[in-house]
């Protein structure tokens, strides 16, 4: 069909080829949309689109129309179409949704499906586009006819009707088209190449393999009452509750860790034996002290399932509308409703995103004979107990963010916008899947999502930190946080006992060992009951945290999701009594399942009177023994759910709004993560601390509320070498604030591993040494002296950085980018690094290359010949500028007292080099900046400054920005500082107040190729230094400048 210029509609008619008579409305070779029949250009308001999709959320649709599936054999029996919506915004970003038609009363698509738009995207920096125009064969055929000619060469024969099967959207000062092919349908963004007026070959294509699906939501046989009163599966009206309204389960039913799942589990699985709990892998504890073994699957039923998957999904009918696994029967009541798309990166072959997996960075093919993995990437947030290494498995969090680096397309990314259970494969650049390749080659996904909609985000870059900008105005950006949280974190499962605790916080002392932060895990709770503390072990909390307090420390206790089912525990006896617990599959009785406490129920987060009802139990009042100097650990929040299936929920289970938990099951980590970390804010009359607040479980959008680990490794060498890998795939995802357990959380690492992880974790963003309980003891002194000192060196390298890292997050918040840097994220036109996930970049001036085997004393670096690097220890120039965009191998030492770190020629980079034991008592230490020339002596770099810990620096700007630079040539040079104060602090009475706190006490600049006659300050005063030859470093001393005043010195040779 054709759109003309005025946006009147003038045909709507295209035949179809394809019909495979499955459940699902899939397409196949030849396509099965019809045309575009309609459409808007929009003003970029940010209202939704009223009534007929009211969780929808941004600017305005710029193009609406309908697909229709045309096959002769639908799902439904009927004719089928789907809503479609075009959504630009002013930075590029392009938002293609594919929906249901929603609206006609009494139909079974009277309400929409169940969408997070108001929990996850950032809304008020979402700006529609306001440029977009409309191209078409008769409006603008120039261009349209330019940018097909790159996705279809026509041949003599075909007509000039066949451009008339396209219609595009320019946008975005004319930098972008979207082009949409109508039929078959399939999508393309284009972005204007460089500084010139034409566009290159299209960065992302969408449906050109035909892989396009969305199954229809549709009723059983014999239920077509309720599919035509309205009963949609995602929204259905039958189960909303007020408070007025919940009856509570009787209390017989409520008596805590009594009440097991036996009933539910068949008579023979257990063999009779009375079950008494379940453990973490989900295998039941029995009364005669033995455990369930863990089933063999059935050799039969495997090949019985591949048979299945290998035959055309006509043949695959099994699990259509009620599935079992594991013993558990997911009743699926609404039938499939999944949805999947084809997405391709033209010229690329580095794509990377989808944490999170125990694998490389980079992407690896599932696709194919000769494909790395033979299974697709799973996307579902569960525990898992003792993750395998180098599988696309699932593990305890996800983002579904893509993003390729090429050499001809830059940077390009997608979001796939879908909180349900997702599979993705990877196609290699050779796998054609069977049709031609109109695009140039490039890599392939397949995304397939359970339920929910189609709703894509496309990322135009064009390059890494471009892209991160876009990506947090979709979902926000990381939160700064408080200092003393980027410091060294001492856990384990359990610290026993209130002296246990003070005599790991004194043998710190004693040792002059830096750390910040010492955690309780669930054994200082009475029963698992959160929010309260083991009397007996811990009479005196709020003591304990003063003492540790008044040292400049603070405590972080855990606190998950599961609420232990006791009338007499004051949370789950006012959850019960308000409703706020997810319901059953009938949606009326509360969902009862177990965890470390036993027989537990789990609020509903989706719900926003849950999630401030839970921010109030945090109030000092709420939560006996708390004290501001306590935070909190979120774990289990996947969530998880020892009986459950795979460890976690049923997913016809529901919320307070009826919504099954599989449409919302990724979001449930994050959204208590958000709870949690409103709670500390709230818990302060004037909510200006910052929180602290850790979590296992995450989605697009975490970066907002706190830290992630990657959860329960392992003390062995594999698990330290995959570390790196799986830090940076979460940065990938824009989540900065992440780290892995030092030492490995199972097993017991020698003091080689340890040192090795103690030295790799301090260049990580979160740092933290944690254990199981069956663990021996690992506090840094358990190993020895010799090893001590190494771990204390390692630690005290992290706490000399604490400003630079603390000016990174900053950065990041602003920007978007991520402070743990993929190679090519500094160096996007260097090829050769893109695999590279065994080094990172702390921001663009640090190097590190993270010793991951035993006995290794030489380690291989890939030096970016773009700049020149420098040994932070020697401070000696190991590798010089050169080529571009080449690389330089070097072989260089690191024996068990070296981990290989570089700074980046070019760059000034802060610390603070007065030993102290926490970061509080650094506040007020002086700065030394290490400056290292590039090849032309030039460097810069800044420096963040506030006051630590509260909101002031967004609330009344009171912040600090130094932006150093540095300019030495042959006969003269230059250093300068110029400063960027918020409006708090540019009151001179105030400014002057913190000058002296901000004192730069010491400058080293490293490359200096000789000495300077004199140094002079500002005012003329000449400054001392030093000037070693045979090194090239110059030490300034005392050059009585302040990091919040403006100032120079000058350099006379």
């Amino acid at each position: 069909g054709e759109i003309g210029a005025d946006g009147s509609e003038k045909a709507a008619a295209a035949d179809a080829n394809a019909g495979d008579g499955s459940a699902a409305a899939a397409a196949s070779g030849g396509g099965i949309w019809n045309s575009v029949v309609s459409r808007v250009l929009g003003g970029g308001s940010k209202k939704s689109d009223g009534p007929l999709d009211p969780y929808v959320r941004g600017p305005t649709a710029s193009l609406t129309a309908s697909l229709v599936n045309t096959s002769p054999t639908t799902s439904t029996g009927e004719g089928e179409s789907l809503n479609l919506e075009v959504r630009l915004h002013s930075d590029g970003v392009a938002r293609v949704r594919v929906t249901e038609k929603y609206g006609t009363a009494g139909s079974k698509y009277e309400t929409a499906r169940w969408t997070s738009d108001d929990l996850i995207l950032n809304e008020k920096e979402m700006v529609g586009a306001t440029d977009a125009e409309v191209l078409t064969a008769s409006a603008n055929g120039g261009v349209l006819s330019e940018l097909v000619g790159k996705v279809f060469t026509p041949t003599p024969e075909q007509s000039q009707a066949d451009m008339d099967n396209y219609v595009g959207l320019q946008y975005g000062n004319d930098d972008h088209v979207l082009l949409l092919r109508m039929e078959p349908f399939s999508f393309y963004l284009f972005r204007r190449s460089g500084d010139t007026s034409s566009y290159g070959n299209p960065i992302v294509t969408v449906g050109e393999r035909g892989l396009a699906h969305f199954e229809i939501r549709r009723a059983k046989e014999g239920d077509e009452a309720g599919a035509a009163a309205g009963d949609d599966g995602a929204n259905s009206d039958a189960v909303l509750m007020d408070d007025d309204d919940y009856i509570p389960p009787d209390e017989d039913e409520e008596d805590g860790e009594e009440e097991n799942k036996a009933a539910e589990e068949p008579d023979d699985k257990h063999g009779g034996k009375e079950i008494v709990g379940y453990w973490e892998d989900g295998l039941a504890i029995y009364a005669d002290g033995t455990r369930e073994e863990r089933p063999i699957e059935d050799e039969a039923e495997v090949e019985h399932r591949k048979l299945l998957e290998e035959q055309s999904s006509d043949l695959d009918r099994e699990g259509l509308w009620e599935e079992s696994f594991g013993g558990h029967t997911d009743s699926k009541p609404y039938g499939p409703m999944s949805v999947g798309m084809d997405i391709k990166f033209p010229g690329s072959s580095h794509l990377f995103g989808l944490p999170e997996h125990a694998s490389s960075t980079v992407l690896q093919t599932t696709h194919g004979t000769d494909s790395k993995y033979h299974d697709p990437y799973r996307l579902y947030n569960l525990d898992v107990f003792e993750y395998e290494l180098d599988e696309t498995m699932a593990l305890y969090g996800e983002i579904p963010v893509i993003i390729s680096q090429s050499l001809s397309g830059g940077t390009a990314g997608i979001f796939w916008f879908n909180p349900t259970e997702t599979f993705v494969d990877v196609y290699g650049p050779n796998d054609d899947g069977g049709i031609g390749d109109t695009a140039g080659h490039g890599t392939t996904t397949h995304f397939m999502s359970e339920s929910g909609v189609m709703d894509l985000f496309l990322l135009p870059g064009p390059d890494p930190h471009s892209l991160y900008e876009q990506y947090g105005r979709l979902t926000g950006r990381v939160s700064l946080p408080p200092m003393f949280s980027l410091g060294y974190h001492q856990c384990r499962w359990n610290y026993r006992d209130e002296p246990d605790v003070y005599a790991v916080h004194e043998k710190f002392e004693e040792l002059d060992y830096p750390y910040d932060v010492l955690w309780l895990d669930i054994e200082h709770t009475d029963g698992k009951r959160y929010f309260t503390w083991d009397h007996n072990t811990f009479p005196n909390p709020v003591d304990m945290q003063k003492k540790l307090d008044s040292q400049g420390r603070r405590m972080v206790t855990i606190i998950d999701p599961h609420i232990k089912r006791d009338n007499n525990y004051y949370i789950h006896k006012e959850a019960t009594a308000k409703g706020l617990y997810i319901k059953d599959k009938s949606g009326t009785k509360d969902f009862d399942g177990w965890c470390w406490p036993g027989s537990s129920s789990y609020l509903d987060f989706t719900a926003d009177k849950v999630r401030s009802w839970w921010a109030d139990q945090f109030a000092y009042d709420c939560y006996k023994g708390s004290t501001p100097a306590l935070f909190t650990w979120n774990d289990m929040n996947e969530p998880s759910v020892f009986n459950g299936p795979e460890v976690s929920m049923q997913k016809d289970l529901r919320n307070l709004a009826g919504v099954e938990h599989r449409e919302w099951h990724n979001l449930y980590g994050l959204l208590f993560q958000r709870a949690t970390a409103s709670g500390l804010i709230r818990r302060n009359p004037d909510k200006n601390t910052r929180p602290f607040v850790l979590s296992r479980s995450f989605f697009a959008g975490s970066q907002r509320y706190g830290a992630i680990w990657t959860g329960d490794n392992a003390a062995e060498w594999s698990h330290l070498e995959a570390a790196a890998p799986m830090l940076l795939s979460l940065n990938v995802g824009a989540l900065s604030f992440v780290g892995a357990d030092v030492g490995g959380f199972f097993g017991d690492p020698d003091a080689e591993l340890m040192t090795r992880w103690m030295q790799a974790g301090a260049y990580t963003p979160f740092f933290r040494g944690h254990a199981h309980h069956d663990s021996k003891r690992r506090e840094p002194w358990m190993f020895g002296d010799e090893t001590m000192i190494r771990l204390r060196k390692a630690a005290m390298a992290r706490y000399a950085l604490l400003p630079f890292w603390y000016t990174m997050f900053r950065e990041a918040s602003v920007s978007g980018m991520p402070v743990m840097r993929t190679m090519w994220m500094e160096y996007a036109r260097t090829e050769a690094l893109f695999a590279t996930d065994d080094q990172y970049l702390v921001g663009s001036d640090l190097l590190v290359k993270p010793v991951t085997g035993a006995g290794v004393t030489q380690s291989t670096v890939l030096f970016p010949t773009a700049d020149s690097w420098y040994d932070v220890d020697t401070m000696n120039r190991v590798a010089a500028e050169g080529q571009k965009d080449g690389v330089l191998s070097i072989s260089v030492d690191s024996d068990i007292d070296k981990i290989p770190v570089y700074q980046r020629g070019g760059s000034i980079i802060p610390r603070k080099l007065r030993l102290r034991r926490s970061a509080r008592l650094m506040k007020s230490d002086p700065y030394t900046l290490y400056v290292a020339l590039d090849g032309s002596g030039k460097a810069q770099g800044s420096l963040y400054m506030d006051d630590e810990e509260t909101f002031a620096h967004e609330k009344s700007e009171e912040y600090g920005l130094a932006r150093f630079s540095v300019n030495v040539q042959n006969n003269s040079g230059t250093m300068m500082n110029e400063v960027d104060v918020g409006a708090a602090w540019k009151d001179d009475s105030t400014r002057q107040a913190l000058v002296g706190g901000r004192t730069i006490e010491r400058i080293i600049i490293m490359g200096m190729s000789h000495s300077p006659k004199e140094i002079k300050a500002s005012g003329s005063d000449s400054v001392q230094f030093e000037f070693d030859a045979a090194t090239k470093i110059l030490i300034v001393k005392r050059p009585g400048v302040s990091a919040l005043e403006n100032w120079s010195l000058g350099f006379e040779f």
